[in-house]
């Protein structure tokens, strides 16, 4: 099957997936819908925090980004809530630093759209990584996610049918 040139790029761009699950130190496994109800697919719509709160709903809005090629901003968000959680400055450091290669510096694999002054404002944050220098980054991204790729997850197929199979299961 031929892939339109923009696919093709994206995919070179975002690789196979497996990295992502090595970054973020997690399994590439899907949960299953079966515990999921109506009330919490429901709850998404509040917000994109509320979305995010929701192991169920992490998955299903980086499916949908996925399948749009565009879940870098998802992942480096994931990433950072994750990097938080380093205790060791030694592993401080060296994640702080495969994350910016991947994500933040001109040119990276994954390269995320923040402004030059974010850049640079986390390229200095590396000098004495702390729990908070993507801070402002991950802010920048959270925000382009919640005007952009947010309000189309919620018009997508993907939520709506979620949203339709989960109130049939009230219904029976």
């Amino acid at each position: 099957m031929l892939r339109p040139p923009m696919e093709a790029m994206d995919k070179r761009r975002h690789g196979d997936g497996k990295s992502r699950s090595k970054l973020l130190g997690t399994s590439s496994r899907k949960l299953s819908t079966r515990g999921l109800c109506f009330e919490e697919v429901n709850q998404w719509s509040q917000s994109l925090a509320r979305l995010l709160e929701s192991p169920y709903g992490t998955i299903t809005f980086q499916a949908f980004l996925k399948a749009e090629f565009s879940d870098e901003n998802l992942e480096f968000w994931l990433v950072c809530e994750d990097y938080k959680k380093v205790k060791s400055s030694f592993r401080l450091s060296a994640k702080a630093r495969k994350i910016f290669n991947c994500f933040i510096q001109v040119e990276a694999p994954k390269e995320i759209n923040i402004d030059h002054q974010t850049r640079e404002l986390t390229k200095r944050n590396l000098q004495a990584p702390t729990t908070l220098c993507f801070m402002e980054a991950q802010r920048t991204v959270f925000g382009l996610m919640e005007k952009d790729s947010y309000p189309r997850f919620l018009r997508s197929s993907i939520y709506k049918t979620l949203m339709d199979s989960r109130s049939e299961s009230i219904k029976v």
